[in-house]
């Protein structure tokens, strides 16, 4: 939190300790609050909480305490893949949580967007560092990355816009790509080869359910299911981007600026090359 509390003015940013399972903490939290944002998830369960406690109960509670305490405004982050009929445990609960939501504060706000990246994200730093997540598939499944500056606009704007109370949106990216499209981005950003080998389903499952047991969870089973579903298509019925006035960014146009930190020293400051994705040789020299 130490480098949250210097981004504001002096008493903007207070962080607070609290408990999901303690009513008295989120009280504390929220009781002052003219609106109150959802954040709280997790991609992998614990012994402590599962994804029911978290993203179901957990957001029940903490919109239940907001309302309660008078709260006006309520904005509850979800996923653009939340449906109930999906294959992934995370996403089933999240959809279960946009309707515990709903149910505890009326006119609450729920906000779906996809895949963020930005930086310290998971999504182009792992690209860089783990390439062979993104092989799983064969590379083809297909994403719809989200800038996390236009989705923090979103939020933003959810704030005073009384157009937004008890609607939902769907805020993926402008640009549909599959994984082999990201490693080819990451390649000529980086100027590096990003090599990795296709790993088969099960041998990745095995392999997260080790990890989940044994040691801390890089990956868990559940990611893996989700590495093998394509984005969705916008649910009927919700608004986006769009109807908030935003445009959102490419995520081709600033890669750069979240991926030149892998790099090389040796040629950290050279020019995209452009067009195509065709990697160069590391002696050649990329010119505009």
């Amino acid at each position: 939190m130490r480098h949250l509390k210097v981004t504001g003015d002096i008493g903007q940013i207070v962080p607070l300790e609290w408990d999901m399972r303690n009513d008295t903490q989120i009280e504390e939290c929220v009781r002052h609050s003219d609106i109150v944002y959802n954040l709280v998830g997790r991609d992998y369960e614990t012994k402590n909480f599962k994804f029911p406690e978290v993203h179901v109960e957990g957001a029940r509670r903490i919109a239940r305490i907001a309302h309660l305490c008078g709260v006006s405004r309520f904005v509850h982050v979800s996923h653009l893949n939340a449906r109930h009929d999906s294959p992934s445990k995370v996403y089933r609960h999240k959809a279960s949580g946009e309707e515990a939501v709903k149910e505890a504060f009326p006119g609450a706000t729920v906000a779906r967007p996809s895949w963020m990246y930005g930086h310290e994200d998971r999504l182009l730093n792992s690209v860089a560092t783990h390439p062979w997540l993104f092989r799983l598939n064969h590379g083809d499944t297909l994403v719809k990355p989200v800038h996390v500056l236009d989705v923090a606009e979103a939020l933003h704007t959810m704030m005073d816009a009384e157009s937004t109370i008890g609607q939902t949106f769907s805020l993926p990216g402008p640009k549909t790509y599959s994984y082999n499209d990201l490693l080819q981005i990451a390649e000529l950003r980086t100027l590096k080869k990003l090599g990795g080998l296709t790993t088969p389903k099960w041998a990745a499952s095995l392999a997260s359910r080790v990890w989940e047991n044994v040691w801390w969870p890089t990956i868990s089973p559940d990611e893996i299911v989700r590495r093998f579903m394509d984005d969705l298509e916008n649910e009927v019925g919700t608004l986006g981007f769009a109807d908030l006035n935003i445009t959102p960014d490419v995520l081709d146009d600033l890669a750069i600026v979240y991926l030149r930190r892998y790099r090389s020293s040796a040629y950290y400051d050279q020019p995209i090359e452009s067009g195509g994705h065709k990697l160069r040789p590391r002696s050649y020299h990329v010119t505009e």
